[in-house]
């Protein structure tokens, strides 16, 4: 007798492709159901994607999280200037919410476990399993318990006659995408000396090619989100997508990198992200306009825990929800414009403008007389008096 359904976590790619045959084989399911969910992926890929989940499993399920994406887990990660080891947080976001989105399908089709692709040795095992034994779930994780190599699976796809077109030994790359980052390693990346070729880059033109002359664009914040550009507002999803464009085309977005991963192991990584990378700047730039010296100290610790936790996948964690508490109330006066120079790989903040800046131009100007500047001798005399007692405290009597 079989063991039932099992639900899997489809992205369409060699390692979930060969998933369903082995959850088969070797794990004895009756049923496999793939469940794709769309967070901003290219759509050839989705389609080729959705295809081979309905050619190859028992059933399959599609599911369209683009904005909630974005708006649940892309903005938030914004409002908390979401980065690690100095890349924005991108596929650690997008994996709880495809694994909940999994989670559910599976509670509806009656399966106790819930599959993934994971390698044992990448940070996306952790992010599945958290999630989904969160929710009292089995994990079933072939590629980590089988100890399997991308050669055997290539072969082992070829026998299943498994398509798996962009993988080869000769085009060995694994990408991640979603609207909000694009991820390429293995190959010859695995060589932290290897220079990367031109060819795997697909968001971002490089910045010696892009153009001559700079491109400017004004970003709406509302509460620390943005809602607007060049004053056209627009829905979360497709402003994201905009500035993809835009930042983009400016060669705007790349990352070559040594990351430390969370098993502690040290991997070489690609990064493209052109929007996170633009509206990121734009965002800590208004909040330096509008939050107090107190305010911005003690969120930038914030933020680092946010997204050390966030890295982990751990969104569940109590500590990530009282930090997006803090962050929410931070955000409140977030309000105002940041006009963007897109430049030849750069993004520099040249103007900005708030309701809420904790700013006078008449109490600040050179010119003004509205301060008295002997108002602050008294200050003077006082600053950094412990330092003056010890300095003579040294000097020889």
């Amino acid at each position: 007798m079989g063991k039932g359904t099992i639900v899997l976590a489809y992205s369409g790619g060699l390692d979930t492709s060969i998933c369903i045959p082995l959850l088969r084989e070797r794990y004895g399911y009756d049923r496999v159901v793939t469940v794709v969910v769309d967070v901003g992926q290219p759509e050839a890929d989705l389609r080729a994607a959705v295809e081979k989940g309905q050619k190859l499993a028992d059933h399959h399920v599609t599911i369209d999280a683009r904005e909630q994406f974005v708006d649940g887990y892309v903005f938030p990660s914004l409002r908390a200037n979401g980065s690690y080891e100095g890349y924005p947080l991108g596929t650690a976001l997008a994996r709880p919410l495809i694994a909940g989105e999994t989670v559910k399908v599976a509670l509806k089709e009656g399966a106790t476990a819930v599959g993934h692709g994971c390698t044992g040795r990448g940070n996306d095992q952790l992010r599945f399993d958290f999630t989904i034994r969160s929710a009292g779930l089995e994990v079933v994780a072939p590629i980590r318990e089988l100890n399997l190599t991308r050669e055997w699976e290539i072969e082992y796809a070829r026998k299943h006659g498994i398509p798996v077109p962009s993988v080869s030994k000769e085009n060995p790359y694994s990408v991640d995408e979603n609207c909000w980052n694009r991820s390429i390693e293995g190959g010859r990346l695995e060589d932290p000396a290897f220079h990367p070729p031109e060819g795997i880059f697909r968001w971002t033109v490089s910045p010696e090619k892009a153009a001559d002359r700079p491109e400017m664009v004004t970003i709406t914040f509302e509460a620390g989100i943005p809602v607007a550009l060049n004053g056209n507002r627009m829905q979360g999803y497709d402003l994201v997508q905009e500035m993809n464009l835009r930042a983009g085309r400016n060669g705007v977005g790349r990352n070559d990198m040594i990351e430390d991963r969370i098993l502690g192991l040290k991997a070489r990584e690609v990064y493209e992200h052109p929007a996170a990378t633009a509206l990121l700047v734009a965002h800590r730039d208004i909040e330096q306009l509008v939050l107090t010296r107190q305010e911005l100290a003690f969120k930038a610790m914030v933020d680092a825990k946010w997204s050390e936790l966030a890295y982990m996948g751990l969104v569940r964690e109590p500590l990530f929800l009282a930090l997006n508490a803090f962050i929410g109330t931070t955000q409140e006066r977030v309000n105002g414009t940041v006009d963007l120079r897109l430049y030849k790989g750069s993004a520099v903040v040249v103007g900005r403008s708030s309701p809420h800046a904790i700013y006078s131009t008449d109490l600040v100007s050179f010119d003004s007389t509205t301060i008295d500047q002997c108002h602050a001798e008294g200050v003077s005399r006082y600053h950094g008096i412990q330092a003056q007692f010890l300095e003579r405290l040294r000097k020889p009597r």
